[in-house]
């Protein structure tokens, strides 16, 4: 493994990467979760029903350009988090073991689950007011408006727009939501995916490398999908509202599902599959690559420094 600097630098750049190809289906997922808001069964629109109809329909009223909207928050939102999540998982995973376990290489499910929360905590919360921005970019839409419409030029006029309106305070809106919504994904995504890895080369025969590690990021995306979902459409509605119309992550939660039903906090798990499975795909794959760069180019600098 690299140093923490060096995984947080290859987690950024893996997830960078891995958003880049995934964006789209991000932002038809959150007009997803936002469409029907607060509107009882048989009066929601339907202006989005699934991945690829989402996808054609933006495409063909905003053009390219809005299935990207905030692609810029996102790339500095991912490397945030990601960098958090890939940077520090594994020193803190090695520390804990040697404190409760005495051994820094053991295995533990619940000190693998709980370093994987901790860290996608970390990154959330540092990222949080880019993913606002990010989640208010991508619910605009001049055509097909759903939820509140906030314009926004880019996302620097957004922060600044927050920030004059509502101080730090706005531009940390929802990062309750966001810390446990990652940490629900983080505490599964790490863990799953190496889990998987250790069981494939026990009991498949498989060998490192690729095929190794898209069968195990595969794995580790549907689980987190799964585990992550519903507290993603609570997070989504708290970023985008606009006033105070929820109190907090348990009075959106009780309206929404009291309104739209229980099976409204999976609006969009559809398109969220078809992002977080190649993103997952994507993000872990690059980064044993990325790591592996970094470890050659600490290799070689690090002793030079020392030297120095």
């Amino acid at each position: 493994m690299s140093t923490t600097a060096g995984a947080f630098v290859a987690g950024g750049i893996a997830a960078c990467g891995a958003v880049t190809a995934t964006h789209p289906f991000e932002t038809v997922k959150i007009r997803m979760q936002l469409q029907g808001e607060l509107q009882s069964k048989g009066l929601q629109p339907h202006h989005y029903r699934g991945p690829l109809h989402g996808v054609g329909v933006i495409v063909k009223h905003e053009g390219v350009r809005g299935i990207y909207r905030g692609l810029g928050s996102a790339y500095i939102y991912q490397i945030l988090l990601n960098g958090c999540r890939l940077g520090f998982y594994d020193p803190l995973r090695r520390g804990i073991s040697a404190l409760l376990l005495r051994n820094e290489n053991a295995q533990n499910l619940a000190v693998n689950m709980f370093c994987g929360a901790f860290s996608g905590v970390i990154g959330a919360a540092a990222g949080s007011p880019f993913f606002l921005v990010k989640t208010r970019l991508q619910s605009y839409s001049p055509f097909r408006p759903v939820g509140t419409q906030h314009r926004y030029r880019n996302a620097w006029d957004g922060l600044s727009q927050i920030y004059r309106g509502e101080g730090i305070r706005g531009l940390y809106r929802g990062v309750g939501a966001a810390m446990i919504r990652t940490g629900f994904g983080s505490s599964v995504q790490l863990p799953t995916y190496f889990f998987a890895k250790r069981r494939l080369i026990r009991h498949a025969g498989m060998e490192e490398g690729a095929a190794l590690h898209l069968a195990s990021s595969t794995v580790s995306g549907f689980v987190v999908c799964c585990f992550m979902h519903p507290p993603d459409t609570i997070m989504s509605r708290l970023y985008n509202q606009n006033g105070n119309l929820y109190k907090g992550v348990f009075d959106c939660l009780g309206k929404t599902i009291r309104t739209e039903g229980f099976l409204a906090i999976y609006k969009g798990f559809l398109p969220h599959l078809a992002r977080i499975l190649p993103h997952t795909i994507l993000t872990l794959s690059l980064a044993e690559q990325t790591n592996k760069l970094m470890r050659k180019f600490e290799g070689r600098v690090l002793p030079m420094m020392a030297k120095a």
